[in-house]
């Protein structure tokens, strides 16, 4: 009789018996050979189909995530307010009560703008109803001389009954008041989320001690969104101003409000600028035919190009440091999921995601590489960018010294990725090895540890 035998079950029809010291090293290679049995094409699966059962979970209460994301964003944006207050000697009651009412104070402004310029558009729209029913007929009798038949022509001319658009504005109306729910449901969590703002540093650090990978992606994610937040507000006011500016000049009704709309699809990656334009050179094809409208698409394009092509990136850097391909894709899919407000906070939530899903994971940094703008790491981009500047530099300079008859400097390698003059090549310029998720005293970025 055998004494101590253990039996152990391992699928229909499988018994593996094992005994004595044996029973546990059998049972944990039997383990590791049914682990490494999976079919890489089933984990796959699996994978897609629990990605497909979020996305429909996050879909049902896109309700709840969208306001509860937005309000994250501007309790993340209006942070350093609080730390500025602090360092001034601030008692802690005292600047959590500025960031709850310099947030609730934008809302406010922000809302209130948004009601009033759509309640003045439904006003203005009913009046160009004539000549817009006067524009369809002339589109219409275009198309006839190219043989559209008369039905066709009908369902043309219904369609673009421009008088519609009226009732469209009161339905957009009804939903802004339906919001009020979705509202004190927004500023309750803002309320709560002001008030623990104030220890997010502390929390960052005790999770450092023991997952420094976490605390550096988040906070790599907090400053980001903070950078893109500031520098889109910013160029996003003044291209609102100078939009607004060029509409009154040009003599478009409601310039005021086109303006408060190009400010908010500045948010809107990629295709932002092309929602913003379409009002207002629609409005002014109405009220000064082909040659007013044409005269509107081109000064956007003119001011939108020089600042958000030209000047804004160069102030963004590497804070976003997504492609533009993921960044069209990433718009069509949080607007898809969560609406226009998905829209608005898509770069915010994909930096989220590959903070969560990429960052955290040394394993997974191989997508970093596909989801950047450029193959290198931000710290590798920028130390390439001072050496090839250097390099110019020293060309330059080595031109004018054989001008003036002197020896000319040694010109240095224009390598990619080698680090500057003065600068090792573990440790990017501005870089220190202080606590993992920190500012550096360099260029107060923080840079998440190596694998």
């Amino acid at each position: 009789m055998t004494y101590g035998k253990v039996v152990r079950f391992y699928g229909p029809g499988v018994t593996i018996p094992q005994t004595g010291a044996g029973a546990s090293t059998g049972d944990a290679a039997v383990s590791n050979g049914a682990r490494r049995a999976i079919p890489r094409a089933l984990v796959v699966l699996l994978g897609a189909a629990s990605v497909v059962v979020v996305v429909a979970g996050a879909q049902a209460v896109a309700w709840l995530i969208g306001p509860a994301f937005m309000a994250l964003i501007i309790v993340i944006a209006v942070a350093p307010v609080q730390g500025w207050l602090r360092r001034k000697g601030w008692p802690a009651w005292a600047t959590t009560l500025v960031v709850i009412l310099l947030v609730y104070g934008v809302l406010v402004v922000l809302a209130l703008g948004l009601i009033v310029s759509i309640a003045q558009l439904g006003t203005e729209l009913p009046q160009y109803a004539s000549k817009a029913d006067g524009l369809v007929s002339q589109v219409t009798n275009e198309l006839a001389r190219f043989g559209v038949g008369p039905d066709q022509l009908a369902a043309a001319r219904g369609s673009l009954n421009v008088g519609k658009l009226a009732g469209v504005i009161g339905a957009i109306l009804g939903s802004v008041a339906g919001l009020a729910t979705n509202l004190v449901f927004l500023l309750a969590l803002l309320l709560f989320l002001a008030v623990e703002s104030g220890g997010a540093g502390t929390r960052l650090a005790y999770i450092a001690q023991d997952r420094p990978q976490v605390s550096a992606a988040l906070t790599h994610f907090a400053w980001g969104t903070r950078q893109y937040l500031l520098v889109t507000t910013v160029f996003g006011f003044i291209v609102a101003v100078l939009d607004w500016a060029a509409l009154a000049i040009m003599g478009i009704p409601l310039a005021l409000t086109w303006g408060l709309l190009s400010f908010v699809t500045n948010y809107i990656p990629n295709v932002g600028f092309i929602i913003g334009v379409i009002p207002p050179a629609l409005l002014a094809l109405l009220t000064g035919g082909w040659s007013l409208a044409i005269a509107v698409v081109v000064v956007y394009c003119v001011l939108n190009f020089i600042v958000q092509s030209i000047i804004q990136p160069r102030f963004i850097g590497d804070a976003v440091g997504l492609s533009v391909t993921v960044t069209f894709v990433a718009l069509v899919f949080w607007a898809w999921l969560l609406g226009p407000l998905g829209a608005i906070l898509a770069i915010p939530l994909t930096l989220l995601c590959k903070a969560l899903l990429v960052d955290i994971d040394p394993r997974a940094r191989w997508a970093a590489v596909l989801l950047r703008d450029t193959p290198m790491e931000p710290d590798e981009a920028a130390a390439a960018k001072a050496a090839r500047k250097a390099a110019r530099k020293n060309r330059r300079r080595g031109g004018h010294a054989e001008g003036n008859g002197d020896a000319p400097d040694a010109p240095s390698d224009d390598v990619p990725g080698a680090p500057s003059e003065g600068a090792s090549s573990d440790t990017a310029p501005g870089t220190t090895t202080g606590d993992v998720g920190k500012p550096s005293s360099g260029d107060g970025k923080p840079r998440l540890p190596s694998s």
